[in-house]
């Protein structure tokens, strides 16, 4: 009599990773033969030409034109009295960025203690004076306390973590210009005060929120079944393409105010370079999510319409997030573009980033130290544009862009 034998069911183990020590990472990437470690010697030895001197250079050189200028570099000419309100924004952008680096990214790794650690590694840089330390420890408490909200209870808020950012982008605006006259708790500070790092990303990180949505409604009418809307789609996009930024910038400055009612208020030049910024912005930004769009394969649309799909929600809901998915890595590099691209607005007169630096290097009392502060500004701008970069691949890698 045959019997029934049972098996206890194991769980299959993933394949054993192969671990390298310094040695062995060495030994495999960089001198796994005769010809990799010939390179690596070149390689080595040109970069030993190049940073020698450059080295030697910085540890040479006087450096002290970046602590007397650190203030005008990061906030322009905005008044000292107004400069709660700065920090009530970094208080919002960290706890923003906490809250959801904790949602989005909940397993925990090396980049996350960075992440959460940057104001107070911030704090330890030596010419910051002891009342932007102290804010900076409290937006480290901010950032910690708004990493473990979103870490800890993801069900409960990861609906409102969009919503929250609208919210805080919308009233930062009011919160740096104000809202009335001094008797008020948040007087007007006239844009002509703000410059440096202040300026730039409130046109980059604007300019970015403002584009995108107008960037995929003319994507979308330039794929519309209507002859109307597609025409005037495709005649605005390919008409901002084959113009540069800076004629933009420039007729936003002369002409913008002629293209209103008579009567109408003259528009701040801060709101003018923005509105140039974002017209710019949104003719590439429609390419790019047409692109994505064309990718989408037809099945998905007939799958969507044999469910019984209106053409809105087989837009919304299926067709367009997948192809936003695919474009991720090229809407990143147009961002990181644009964000180097309101370096523009010094030309148009405004002191931004590059402008306060050019400032800086026409005073008197610092001439000569021009190569100390453009390396400066350029190490800014490599920071934002690779944070940029980094969110991009954490977020590429979230979504699983390049993946079936």
């Amino acid at each position: 009599m045959a019997t029934a034998v049972t098996t206890r069911k194991t769980r299959v183990l993933a394949p054993p990773l192969q671990r390298y020590g310094v040695l062995g990472w060495l030994r495999k990437n960089l001198f796994g033969s005769v010809t990799d470690t010939l390179l690596t010697l070149l390689a080595l030895g040109f970069l030993y030409l190049i940073l020698r001197p450059l080295i030697a250079w910085v540890l040479s050189t006087s450096w002290a034109v970046i602590p007397a200028n650190f203030t005008l570099i990061l906030r322009g000419s905005y008044p000292e009295a107004a400069v709660g309100r700065l920090w009530i924004c970094v208080y919002l952008l960290f706890g923003l960025a906490g809250f959801s680096w904790g949602i989005w990214f909940r397993k925990f790794q090396s980049i996350t203690l960075f992440v959460l650690l940057i104001p107070a590694l911030l704090a330890l840089i030596p010419f910051i004076i002891t009342y932007n330390r102290m804010n900076l420890l409290v937006g480290e408490a901010v950032i910690l306390v708004a990493y473990a909200i979103g870490r800890f209870w993801p069900q409960r808020w990861q609906g409102f973590a969009g919503y929250l950012w609208v919210i805080g982008l919308l009233a930062m605006p009011f919160i740096l210009h104000g809202i009335g006259e001094p008797p008020l708790l948040l007087p007007v500070v006239m844009t002509n005060l703000w410059g440096g790092l202040l300026l730039t990303l409130f046109l980059a990180v604007f300019g970015i929120a403002l584009s995108f949505p107008l960037g995929v409604i003319l994507a979308l009418g330039r794929q519309s079944n209507f002859p109307a809307f597609r025409l005037l789609s495709v005649i605005y996009i390919e008409f901002i393409r084959g113009v540069p930024l800076i004629t933009l910038l420039f007729m936003g400055q002369a002409m913008l105010q002629y293209f209103l009612p008579p009567g109408t208020p003259t528009i701040d030049r801060v709101i003018r370079a923005l509105v140039a910024i974002t017209l710019f912005s949104a003719a590439y930004t429609a390419e790019n999510v047409r692109g994505g769009l064309q990718s989408i394969p037809k099945g998905q649309y007939e799958a969507a319409s044999a469910l019984g799909l209106s053409t809105f929600k087989t837009t919304m809901f299926i067709v367009l997030p997948q192809a936003l998915r695919a474009v991720v890595p090229i809407l990143v590099g147009q961002f990181i573009g644009l964000f180097k691209d309101t370096s523009l607005v010094a030309i148009a007169g405004m002191l931004d980033l590059l402008g306060i630096g050019r400032a800086v290097v026409n005073n008197p009392n610092w001439l000569g130290n021009h190569q100390q502060v453009y390396i400066f500004i350029g190490l800014i701008y490599w920071i934002f544009c690779y944070a940029m970069t980094y969110a991009s691949r954490r977020l590429e890698r979230t979504l699983g862009v390049g993946e079936r």
